[in-house]
């Protein structure tokens, strides 16, 4: 499952997954370890996220028919976390409905970027056909190989506009193309497209002499960075008698891919060193390369990076700068908001420029002498790909006829050209526009004069603004997001922050309302409540008091709010404003009629500088018989992915999600929801066929928030599927297990075998009796485990019932 960040996707939650596991009595014991395990700053940061976004609809823009499901979570530098988010409207995608929610490594939020503007409220009722809707779309591809099926989907234009979107794959022009064409579903004309591919215009590589390159024995597969791997067009490693490579010669093509691995490597190096990204993909992984390309070009096309040769002939496009830039555009691609959207041109130079500065970046990372590829600000100078030397100029793209300086012209470039203004600002913010250490010097547009702060800060304050980055994605909101960043990774000064605002106030991107100011210290305070739970009935109150203590920098005020999930319950606070370091009295509001059950309250304490969560859990009623716990998973209620940070698989992780079925060879694989639309499933898309979302490269996990289980009689049930084909085996498995304070159950256990397997719903029961009066979470596993299995599993339909 391609593009995934180090969270999985998962339904709005509301409480954190903590690690339990010693024996119960009556319980399938399992081996206790020594102590608590630290929780997973990411399973932190999403909790709190989910909990602000709970406690806030209206700040991202919430329509009563959305539902927001987060992506993932990305680590960065100083312990940031990054948590994108994407919302269905009436069950359909949303593109540009996507947002992400800053915090710091104790799940503080201090900060949220969302470019959706108005609330959506938009007909769901198409009046054009999906057979028309592909037509139109096949039609701007001039020879077309596939085509999807047209999808409804919503933009988030406006209030909304509801459009097909189908994903064209063939050639354009003699080149490859993967379009993406939205088509407006009222009207039939296309109102949007993008294109997922970017072009660019004792180991013997031609540009860096001998090197010694991670790879297998006798592949060229790199054993140590998953999914990296060199070959030839067909898509297979290139493989020989031993671990030696190439001859030094540039129309070498196995030359070729000793260039392309070592330059991967060292960007994959360079982004875990110097930027704290977990490879290419911010989730330990990387992306095949081919070489032997057939073109003066390289390009990204959303699943592997293509490499092909100068205008001469004479050498390979695999220089660090082309292989770095194609790669780049895999790190751009797998930040949140994608590479789609924006304003015409303008995200897609943003793009282009973000492959040229990790170029840079990696060059500057190798620092390799002037004899081979010495580091500089000049792109596709080695490959001299045409003929006329570089194809981009960072420090003065004018010289090379690429605008300087921003306008609004920009959205109307030409993509290649329109990465002119991006790479000029990194240019200024790293090296200044009077550099003193040999770097050329840059022309301002403002006349202005800038103070770099070195290649490293700039790098990591870009990579910074790209975890913060949304579909509709512009220079004004890098702007906004970059200073945000520079504030985040060296809280305390401004200097860093002065120079990212000097940058973009020097290529023409002006001060945004609302940008922070610089020199902010980074004031933060915990807060906690006494007691945590509590219980009252229909027509009462409880009470509870709110602390909070400042933990970094001086005092901030504090406003006090709460949400109830469901609703019903309602909080005041006296005082409703503190400042960190005092307490307040919250005071629980039970409506008369309220129907009984377990209530969560989502306490937001909104500061000057960071945003704080915590839950309080109410129960109404004596706990009579009928349901204790429920979920359809039609909406969210805390199911958290990979909550022990433990997870290996590669793809196709735990999602809540809409799930598109899959076959191969008459064997249904991904099965349609149970009830509903909704489920709990190993990669809810369908994609090109059976094999691409499903579950690979080891075991995924998923679990619920604490259920809190009264005394009495107490069942658990479920539906479940399991579903492989015969290259499956004994180490692939499906597992549910019981949670609790004192060990845990297995309730139910599936393996694989040597035979097709097609899914089908079916149902499981479990006594939970022996955890009455206990607090439990349902842990699920599933695993791909073997070579080459194809795997799939799904569960819905969740609740526990007291007799």
């Amino acid at each position: 499952m391609r593009h995934q960040t180090a969270i999985g996707a998962a339904a709005l939650s509301v409480g954190l997954a903590v690690a339990m596991s010693s024996p119960a009595s009556g319980a399938t014991p399992r081996t206790a370890p020594g102590a608590p395990a630290k929780p997973d700053p990411r399973a932190v940061a999403a909790a709190s996220a989910d909990r602000l976004v709970a406690a806030k609809p209206a700040a991202f823009k919430k329509a009563p028919k959305d539902k927001i499901v987060r992506r993932g979570v990305t680590s960065g530098l100083r312990g940031l976390q990054y948590v994108a988010y994407e919302r269905t409207y009436d069950g359909l995608p949303v593109y540009g409905g996507d947002f992400v929610v800053t915090t710091n490594a104790s799940g503080g939020v201090l900060s949220t970027s969302v470019d959706q503007t108005r609330t959506l409220d938009v007909s769901t009722r198409a009046s054009v056909g999906a057979a028309e809707a592909a037509r139109t779309s096949r039609a701007r591809v001039s020879k077309v190989e596939t085509a999807s099926t047209p999808r409804l989907t919503v933009l988030a234009e406006g209030a909304g506009r509801l459009v097909y979107e189908t994903v064209v794959s063939g050639t354009q022009k003699k080149a490859p193309t993967k379009l993406h064409v939205f088509v407006d579903a009222k009207s039939g004309k296309v109102v949007k497209t993008y294109d997922e591919v970017r072009d660019a215009a004792d180991d013997r590589s031609y540009y860096h002499g001998t090197v010694d390159l991670s790879t297998a024995a006798t592949s060229m597969t790199d054993p140590q960075r998953s999914g990296i791997r060199c070959g030839g067009q067909n898509g297979s490693a290139y493989t020989g008698t031993d671990s030696a490579w190439g001859s030094g010669s540039g129309t070498d093509l196995e030359t070729a891919c000793v260039d392309a691995l070592y330059a991967v490597q060292k960007e994959w190096d360079m982004l875990g060193s110097w930027l704290g990204r977990n490879g290419i993909n911010g989730s330990g992984g990387g992306f095949p390369l081919r070489v032997g390309l057939s073109d003066v070009n390289a390009y990204w096309n959303g699943s592997y990076t293509n490499f092909g040769h100068n205008q001469a002939g004479t050498k390979q496009a695999t220089s660090v700068d082309v292989v770095g830039h194609e790669n780049g555009h895999a790190v751009f691609t797998t930040t949140p908001g994608g590479d789609s959207g924006g304003n015409g041109n303008e995200k897609g130079g943003m793009n282009e420029s973000a492959g040229d500065i990790f170029g840079a970046l990696t060059e500057h990372y190798m620092n390799e002498p002037a004899t081979l590829d010495p580091p500089d600000y000049l792109v596709g100078e080695e490959v001299d790909l045409v003929g006329q030397g570089p194809i981009r100029n960072m420090y003065n793209p004018s010289a090379l006829g690429d605008p300087n300086c921003y306008s609004s012209s920009i959205p109307s470039t030409e993509v290649h050209a329109a990465a002119g203004p991006q790479n000029h600002w990194f240019y200024l913010l790293a090296e200044g526009s009077n550099p003193t250490n040999g770097n050329p010097t840059s022309p301002t547009c403002n006349n202005s004069t800038v103070t770099g702060i070195g290649i490293q800060k700039a790098g990591q304050i870009f990579m910074g603004g790209l975890n913060r980055k949304v579909t509709s994605w512009s220079h004004a909101r890098a702007r906004v997001e970059t200073i945000n960043a520079a504030l985040q990774l060296f809280p305390g000064s401004a200097t860093e922050c002065n120079a990212v605002k000097a940058a973009w106030s020097a290529i023409n991107v002006p001060a945004q309302s609302g940008e922070a100011a610089c020199g902010t210290q980074q004031n933060d305070f915990s807060v906690t409540l006494s007691p945590g739970s509590g219980s009252a009935q229909a027509g009462g109150t409880a009470t509870a008091t709110v602390a909070t203590q400042t933990t970094g920098g001086t005092a901030q005020q504090i406003s006090l709010s709460a949400t109830s999930s469901p609703s019903g319950p309602t909080a005041t606070f006296s005082p409703s404003t503190i400042t960190s370091g005092q307490s307040s009295t919250m005071t629980v509001t039970v409506p008369a009629g309220t129907a009984d059950g377990t209530y969560r309250l989502t306490v937001l304490a909104d500061g000057a500088s960071v945003d704080r969560t915590a839950t309080y859990t109410l129960t109404v009623g004596q706990g009579q018989p009928g349901s204790v716990y429920s979920d359809d998973f039609e909406s969210g209620t805390g199911w958290t992915t990979n909550p022990n940070g433990t997870d290996t698989a590669t793809a196709g992780r735990w999602e809540r999600g809409t799930p598109q079925p899959t076959s191969y060879s008459g064997t249904n694989l991904q099965l349609a929801a149970a009830g509903g639309s909704g489920a709990l499933v190993t990669g809810a898309a369908a994609g090109t066929d059976a094999g691409t979302y499903d579950l690979d490269g080891g075991v995924s996990s998923v679990q619920s928030p604490a259920i809190s289980l009264p005394s009495g009689t107490l069942s658990l049930k479920f539906s479940w599927n399991f579903a492989y084909l015969n290259n499956s085996s004994t180490d692939d498995y499906l597992r549910v297990r019981v949670v609790g304070a004192n060990g845990s159950s297995t309730v139910l256990n599936q393996s694989g075998a040597a035979a097709n397997k097609a899914g089908a719903w079916q149902t499981a029961t479990y006594d939970l009796s022996a955890y009455a009066g206990q607090s439990v979470r349902i842990l699920v596993e599933a695993a791909d485990n073997g070579t080459g299995s194809l795997v799939e599993a799904g569960i819905d339909n969740v609740t526990v019932t007291k007799a």
